[in-house]
């Protein structure tokens, strides 16, 4: 999977992803460990359904706040300690928000972890392009993504579990304090020059962030490509905090059952997902400039019945089997839509690429779904709020089906085809 013409050896190309995609599973365990017991936080804090979305939220706004910071500083600086940092300060707020007494501590410890996930987030897939060549970079991009839905799920299963056991105060300790340990592995990664695996790597000088961002916004393919992904997100993440209390509200699972429920389908749904979507990526990238948009468009138009199904069957076989389908698709556009983002701009604007596209994807996106979905819930009731979802689906797959459309014309795909 590395380029004839790379300074990175096979060995150190695989130790990089294999410890990328490690950190990003813990990642995804201690963001989703909050959606497994916001039930019990909600009736120990004495919260509306709009506060609980809020909570969600306060890790997404520092997130998507502090990514352009760490953009810069991981086009300019050392790639491997910036993450090192980062995954430190997610597992000590991680911790933090165990002892938690008040809704705005709670607030503070999660808006803690959104910055230490912003500082490796955005570094990650610079690092991950740089260990291997173009065409192989969709099963590459497709070993570090499925971390999503194996650590989200791990999430709602570990907090479930974990909650029914010890309390939900225990849960954030106990996933939170080991990811300490791992900060020391990231500083092992192997951190090549930029460009490393480019047929040609001229423009792999960086540039100020005002002209980075300027050059971004002029980008028509990238630009695109990321609102396609906002309205993918506001969809996911309005899933993802809500579903297991949906199930417990709605459908009258047991808290536990729902955490495992979805945890369960989850992580199936999004091992096949990603794993396939990642190889029809590369398959497709090869006859068409924009094939990995492609991959991502029919795909999430494809679930926008079976996610409407999910949120409108009353029988259980039914709404978790579509449940499940809607995931698998959802799941294909996890690897191609994070190729095609760093595939369409110079090599030098990588990680302020990807700091711009999280910044755009949660503002718009999962940072705003859960206190809409939430005041919804409060207004209409949640069984009517969720409804919300199926139709950012059907967004994201017309904008991107767009964008693949005017990809054609794109420069910097020509020069990787």
């Amino acid at each position: 999977m590395v380029g004839p013409g790379s300074t990175v050896t096979r060995r150190a190309a695989y130790a990089g992803l294999a410890i990328l995609t490690l950190l990003n599973f813990v990642n995804y365990i201690d963001r989703y460990i909050l959606a497994a017991v916001l039930p019990r936080i909600k009736t120990e804090f004495s919260l509306s359904d709009f506060q609980l979305g809020l909570l969600a939220n306060a890790f997404l706004v520092a997130y998507f706040a502090t990514s352009p910071l760490f953009g810069g500083l991981g086009d300019r600086g050392s790639r491997t300690r910036l993450m090192a940092v980062g995954v430190s300060a997610w597992s000590v707020a991680t911790a933090a928000a165990g002892v938690a007494r008040s809704f705005v501590q709670m607030m503070l410890a999660r808006a803690a972890v959104g910055v230490g996930e912003a500082a490796y987030a955005t570094i990650s897939p610079a690092l991950l392009s740089d260990y291997f060549a173009p065409f192989e970079r969709g099963r590459a991009f497709a070993v570090f993504y499925v971390a999503i839905p194996v650590g989200s799920a791990a999430g709602f299963l570990l907090g479930g579990l974990l909650e029914r056991a010890f309390g939900w105060r225990a849960a954030f300790y106990i996933v939170g304090l080991p990811g300490l340990a791992l900060a020391l592995l990231a500083l092992t990664a192997a951190d090549p020059p930029r460009g490393a695996n480019e047929p040609a790597a001229s423009d792999a000088v960086a540039q100020s962030l005002y002209s980075a961002v300027t050059a971004l916004a002029r980008n028509f393919v990238y630009i695109g490509t990321v609102l396609g992904y906002a309205a993918y997100t506001f969809a996911v993440g309005g899933l993802a905090v809500w579903m297991p209390t949906y199930l417990e509200r709605v459908r009258g699972l047991d808290l536990a059952r729902a955490d495992i429920v979805v945890g369960a389908i989850t992580v199936v749904a999004g091992l096949g997902g990603t794993f396939v979507g990642g190889y029809l990526g590369d398959r497709l990238a090869r006859r068409s400039r924009a094939g990995h948009l492609w991959v991502a468009a029919f795909s999430s138009l494809a679930a926008l019945a079976p996610a409407w199904l999910a949120l409108t069957l009353a029988s259980p076989s039914a709404y978790l089997g579509s449940f499940f389908l809607a995931e698998c698709l959802l799941f294909l556009s996890t690897s191609p839509i994070n190729v095609m983002i760093v595939s369409v701009v110079p090599v030098a604007m990588r990680a302020t690429a990807m700091a711009a596209s999280i910044f755009v994807i949660h503002a718009l996106g999962d940072a705003i779904a859960p206190p809409i979905i939430g005041s919804l819930a409060d207004a209409s009731g949640l069984e009517r709020a969720v409804l919300i979802v199926p139709f950012a689906i059907g967004v994201s797959g017309l904008l991107w089906m767009w964008t693949a459309m005017a990809a054609r014309n794109s420069q910097l795909l020509k020069s990787q085809t």
